[in-house]
C-alpha cells in the first residue's frame, strides 16, 4: 500500500531533468502536480509539494534530457520514489486515443446473459462439495436486471452443497459495488457488516460499503465450510472479495498471492502534451484490518501453485470438515475420564467457543487443540498431538495368580528384582526398577524384609537408586515409605482419586511390618534421572515432599502412568487424559516432574543435619557424583 510523506527532494530531481531541457516548459511539471493534488487517493502525502516545485522552478541547477520517452522514465521513477506508489506512472504517448468500454448496465440484456454464463462456471464435486467459478465480479445495477437468473441458476444451486470451493483465480476485472452483495451471500441477515470504506479523491467523497439485509436467491450463510482460490492473475474488485471474506474469518485462502491492483485507476493527459500520468483516484481502507489488497495484493492461508489450488482445496475441506467432529470427540473423552472433574465444564464451554478458523491441517488442528487445553488447565499430563501410531494401553503389574509359591523360586525373584549392596563408609544402597502390585508385594513379603531391611538394617545412611525406575503401581509405595519412618507414628502419604472408578483412596502408614523400619533418623538420600517415571518420581517427590529424603541427580521424566490414550474419532490425533489425581500428604495434586536438592555435576551442598551433610558430602565430593553412580552400576 503507498504510505509516506512526499519527498521534496525527489520532485526537485524531476524539475531539474525537466527545465534542462529546452523542449519543456516549467509548465508541464506544474501540470502535472496539479493532476496528482486534484486526482491522487493519497492528498495527505501530497504535503508540502508545492513548495518544493517553486524551489526547483528557482534553482538554476540543470541536467539535460531530450529524449521524451526517456523523460517519461525518469519522471516514473522520481514520482514513485517521491511517493512510495508503484502505480505512479508517466508515459509519453503522443498518438494515445482513450478507449471508453460501455458501461454493463447499458448492453442489452441477451448479451449480458451470454457474458455471465461465459464468466461463470458451478458444478458439484464429489462429497457435495460446491465448486463455484467467477471471472468477473458484476456490479450493482446488472446483478439487480439478472436477479433471476443468477438466483436461479447459480445461487440456489449453491446453497444446497455442503462446502464451497470459490474459484477467483481467473477474475480480473469487475465492479466493486458488486462486493457486498457477494459478501452478503455469505453472511447472515443481521447483523450488518461494515465491509469496506471507499475515499474517492476527484469528488472527494467517502462510501461504506456494508453487508445487505435483503438479497436476492438463498443466503450460503456463515456456517459452511469456504475456500477461496486465487492466483497471481487475481485483481480488483475479486481481491476484495478474497480480502474481505479472509479478515472476516469466513474463508481460507487457497493459491497464490493476488495481483495487488486498485480501486480505481485513470489515465490523465499533462496539459496539451504527449506526457500521460496514470493516477490512482480511489482507495480502500477495510474497517478491520485498517490496510487493503491494493498494490500488495491478498496473501494466501495455503500459499501454493494455483495449478494446484483445486486439489489443495479438496484436501483442506476434508480437514475442515473433521473439525466439528473432532472437537466433540475431546470433549466426550474429557467429560468421560479427566481426574479434574470440577474443570471440565470450563474445558468444554472454551472448546465450544474457541475459533479454529486458522486450522488449515490436522497438525494444526493438534496443535490448536493441545495449546486450547493447556491455556485453560495448565496440566501438563493432558496431551494433544498428532501421531500415526495408534493407542497402547500397557499393562504393567504382574498377575500375583501367576506367581509360583515355590520359596526357591520367591528368593530368586526378589534377588533378580531388587539390588542390595552395603558400600563403603556403611551406607546401604537399593536398587529397584518397578514399584510391584501391592498384592505381588504381600507375597515376596518374608523374602523381601530377609533380602533388604534385614541387610540394610545396622546402615548410616541408604541411598535408594531409581535412576532406572519406570514407574509401577502406586499403591505399592506406602509399603516402602512405611518402612522409612518411625513404626510407632502414624503419618498420611498421599491419596489417589480414580475418575473411571470414581473412588478416593488415602494411603497411611502401614502396621505389622514383616522387616525391622529403617526409621526416620537415618539420612535417605534418592538418586533420579531423566527416565526416572511415573511411581518411580512419585515416590521421589514423596520424600522430598515428606523431608524424608535427599533427591540427587537429573530431573525426572514427568511421565506419569495414571493416564489414558485415545484417538480422536477420524484422525491420527492423540489425546492423552490422566484418570488419576495423585495428592500429596500437604492436600496438593502434583502434575510432575521432580527437581533434586543437587543436581548433577553440582557441588555446592545445603544446609542440613549432621547426618545429611556427612552423606552428601560422601556421594558428592569423596566419590564425586559420577563416580559413585560408577561404582554402583550392576
Amino acid at each position: 500500500m503507498a504510505g509516506g510523506r512526499f519527498s521534496p527532494a525527489l520532485l526537485v530531481l524531476l524539475c531539474h531533468v525537466l527545465f534542462g531541457s529546452s523542449s519543456f516548459q516549467p509548465a508541464l511539471v506544474l501540470d502535472m502536480a496539479k493532476i496528482l493534488l486534484d486526482n491522487y487517493c493519497f492528498p495527505e502525502n501530497l504535503v508540502g509539494m508545492q513548495e518544493a516545485i517553486q524551489q526547483a522552478i528557482n534553482s538554476g541547477e540543470i541536467l539535460k534530457i531530450s529524449d521524451r520517452k526517456t523523460l517519461a522514465s525518469v519522471l516514473t521513477v522520481g514520482v514513485q520514489g517521491a511517493l512510495n506508489d508503484p502505480r505512479l506512472t508517466v508515459s509519453f504517448e503522443p498518438n494515445f486515443v482513450p478507449v471508453m468500454p460501455p458501461a454493463l448496465p447499458s448492453l442489452p440484456t441477451e448479451q449480458l446473459i451470454r457474458l455471465v454464463r461465459n464468466s461463470v462456471k458451478l458444478e458439484v464435486l464429489e462429497n457435495n462439495v460446491g465448486y463455484l467459478r467467477i471471472d468477473q465480479i458484476i456490479g450493482e445495477e446488472t446483478a439487480a436486471k439478472l436477479g433471476p437468473l443468477l438466483r436461479d441458476n447459480v445461487w440456489n444451486k449453491v446453497a444446497n452443497t455442503s462446502s464451497l470451493i470459490f474459484d477467483l483465480r481467473y477474475s480480473t476485472a469487475g465492479e466493486l459495488s458488486g462486493v457486498p452483495f457477494i459478501i452478503s451471500y455469505f453472511s447472515d441477515p443481521e447483523p450488518l457488516i461494515h465491509i469496506d470504506t471507499v475515499f474517492d479523491r476527484p469528488s472527494n467523497t467517502t462510501k461504506e460499503l456494508w453487508t445487505m439485509s435483503s438479497i436476492m436467491g438463498e443466503r450460503y450463510g456463515k456456517r459452511k465450510d469456504l475456500i477461496v482460490l486465487t492466483s497471481k492473475r487475481t485483481m480488483g474488485a475479486a481481491e476484495a472479495v478474497a480480502y474481505t471474506l479472509k479478515h472476516l474469518k469466513r474463508a481460507n485462502i487457497v493459491g497464490e498471492r493476488s495481483a495487488g491492483g486498485s480501486v480505481k485507476v485513470e489515465k490523465i493527459r499533462i496539459g496539451d502534451s504527449g506526457f500521460y500520468i496514470t493516477v490512482p483516484v480511489a482507495r480502500s481502507v477495510n474497517p478491520i484490518t485498517g490496510q487493503s489488497w491494493e498494490v500488495n495484493g491478498v496473501s494466501p492461508s495455503v500459499n501454493i501453485n494455483a495449478k494446484e489450488a483445486v486439489a489443495n482445496a479438496q484436501n483442506l475441506l476434508v480437514v475442515r470438515s473433521a473439525i466439528p467432529r473432532a472437537i466433540q470427540s475431546v470433549s466426550d473423552i474429557i467429560r468421560q475420564y479427566y481426574s479434574f472433574t470440577d474443570r471440565v465444564p470450563a474445558f468444554l464451554q472454551h472448546l465450544e467457543s474457541t475459533d479454529f478458523f486458522s486450522v488449515i491441517s490436522e497438525e494444526d488442528l493438534a496443535n490448536k487443540l493441545n495449546n486450547e487445553l493447556q491455556s485453560v488447565s495448565e496440566d501438563p499430563r493432558l496431551m494433544i498431538k498428532l501421531t500415526q501410531d495408534h493407542p497402547v494401553i500397557i499393562e504393567e503389574d504382574f498377575e500375583p495368580g501367576n506367581i509360583p509359591g515355590d520359596p526357591a523360586f520367591l528368593r530368586n525373584l526378589v534377588d533378580t528384582v531388587f539390588k542390595v549392596r552395603i558400600l563403603t563408609g556403611n551406607t546401604g544402597y537399593l536398587r529397584f526398577d518397578k514399584f510391584g502390585d501391592v498384592s505381588v508385594m504381600a507375597k515376596l513379603g518374608e523374602q523381601i524384609a530377609q533380602k533388604i531391611w534385614e541387610a540394610l538394617k545396622d546402615t548410616e545412611n541408604l541411598i535408594i537408586d531409581l535412576r532406572y525406575n519406570t514407574g509401577g503401581s502406586s499403591a505399592s509405595m506406602g509399603i516402602l515409605l512405611s518402612f522409612l519412618q518411625d513404626p510407632s507414628q502414624q503419618f498420611h502419604f498421599f491419596t489417589i482419586y480414580d475418575r473411571i472408578q470414581n473412588t478416593t483412596t488415602e494411603f497411611n502408614t502401614l502396621s505389622g511390618l514383616l522387616g525391622p523400619p529403617y526409621g526416620s533418623k537415618r539420612g535417605v538420600y534418592i538418586l533420579t534421572s531423566h527416565y526416572t517415571a511415573s511411581a518411580g518420581e512419585e515416590f521421589a517427590y514423596l520424600m522430598q515432599s515428606l523431608h524424608r529424603g535427599t533427591l540427587i541427580g537429573e530431573i525426572t521424566s514427568g511421565t506419569l502412568m495414571h493416564s489414558k490414550s485415545f484417538q480422536v474419532e477420524d484422525t491420527d490425533i492423540v489425546i492423552t487424559v490422566p484418570f488419576i489425581n495423585f495428592i500429596d500428604n500437604n492436600g496438593e495434586c502434583w502434575l510432575g516432574g521432580v527437581l533434586g536438592s543437587y543436581m548433577l555435576g553440582e557441588k555446592t551442598i545445603e544446609q542440613g543435619s549432621e547426618p545429611e551433610r556427612r552423606a552428601s558430602l560422601f556421594i558428592m565430593t569423596d566419590l564425586r557424583y559420577h563416580l559413585c553412580l560408577r561404582s554402583l552400576s550392576t
